[in-house]
């Protein structure tokens, strides 16, 4: 577990003014959930692109629908278990005021995803109610990255099966100009690779089967699937190919998921901000291969606090660079964890 971090020039690790980011996790279990904060109430917005998602009211957040404001996004493990980790977030907020005042009461919007971890540690162990509330209770400006919060059971590279994967977690990068401040907070768990810079650098990923300490290109592991595939409906397998066949299937379509949110003190609308989320996502393409698979429920938010005045597709361009920089830390600073090795450990050997 670390603290923020500087992965190029320019990069720095400061989230705008106002927000706060609280963890909780139980590292047996290899779960847990963050959440991200601000209490004054952000513009908000979504871009779904994985196949598998599990979110909650990510309908909300359409331009088009009448609540502008978000309290609170919660990043969590535990796949669709996990989103009762919002329930406890919900709790603490009205606790301490924040949230929408209506009707005399006080409501807090929070919205969040999950990603599927339950294969790590104990699977009937997930993030409830009380878990949010502690990550509440937890929360701060200051960012810790690694096996941590939502990040703590995340892992990559899972395209020839889980114990094949490598380990990845919670993963963050921003960039200031002038007043402007773009952060990504990002729980990387996709069944892609993960690459650093130019292609020819694999940060983690499917890990070769004959050389287990050294990451497959994923389109040799693209195919060795298509290969198990072809074998599979061959009459000539015998009984021990078809079991080794089935074996290296790779990934299952609810295993994977790439979650994440941008914190901005941007002015935007929840239109210009839904085109931030959107352009986010060229981050994840720029470091995960392949990426928005049926495999994945890739999500991006975006909370914007509306105090500096530029142009949105500014704060898009800088969204997708610390969001591409953003899922390439959580794989260095994640650490081997239930079986799977870490970037550091490949660099070690």
């Amino acid at each position: 577990m670390n603290e923020t971090f500087n992965l190029a020039s320019g990069v720095d690790a400061r989230m705008p003014n106002g927000f706060r980011i609280g963890n909780y996790e139980d590292t047996d279990a290899g779960t847990g959930c963050t959440v991200l904060i601000y209490p004054d109430g952000a513009t908000g917005a979504v871009a779904v692109r994985g196949g598998a998602p599990a979110t909650r009211e990510t309908d909300l957040l359409d331009p088009i629908n009448m609540v502008q404001v978000l309290h609170a996004v919660v990043l969590s493990g535990g796949s669709a278990f996990g989103l009762a980790a919002s329930t406890g977030v919900m709790s603490w907020l009205e606790e301490n005021s924040i949230g929408l005042k209506f009707g005399g009461q006080c409501i807090p919007i929070v919205t969040g995803a999950c990603i599927f971890d339950l294969g790590l540690g104990d699977p009937d162990i997930r993030p409830d109610a009380d878990w949010g509330y502690k990550a509440c209770e937890n929360a701060s400006a200051r960012v810790l990255t690694g096996n941590i919060g939502g990040g703590t059971g995340a892992s990559v590279g899972k395209m020839l099966g889980p114990n094949l994967a490598m380990k990845a977690g919670l993963g963050a990068a921003s960039i200031g100009i002038n007043d402007l401040v773009v952060t990504a907070i990002a729980v990387v768990n996709a069944a892609g690779d993960v690459f650093s810079g130019s292609r020819s650098r694999m940060v983690a990923g499917a890990r070769d089967p004959e050389r287990p300490l050294s990451i497959l290109d994923p389109y040799q592991a693209l195919f060795a699937q298509i290969q198990a595939a072809s074998d599979r409906e061959s009459p000539r397998l015998t009984e021990g190919e078809e079991r080794a066949a089935v074996n290296s299937e790779g990934a299952d379509s609810r295993a994977n998921t790439t979650i994440s949110c941008v914190l901005t003190n941007a002015q935007m609308s929840k239109a210009q901000a839904t085109r931030v989320a959107s352009m986010a996502h060229d981050g994840y393409a720029r470091a995960i291969e392949p990426v928005h698979t049926a495999s994945d429920g890739d999500t991006v938010f975006v909370m914007a606090s509306n105090e500096v005045q530029t142009n949105p597709d500014m704060v898009g361009i800088l969204a997708a660079w610390v969001m591409e920089a953003a899922i390439v830390n959580a794989a260095i600073d994640a650490e081997g964890a239930y079986g799977l090795p870490a970037n550091r450990d490949l660099l070690e050997k």
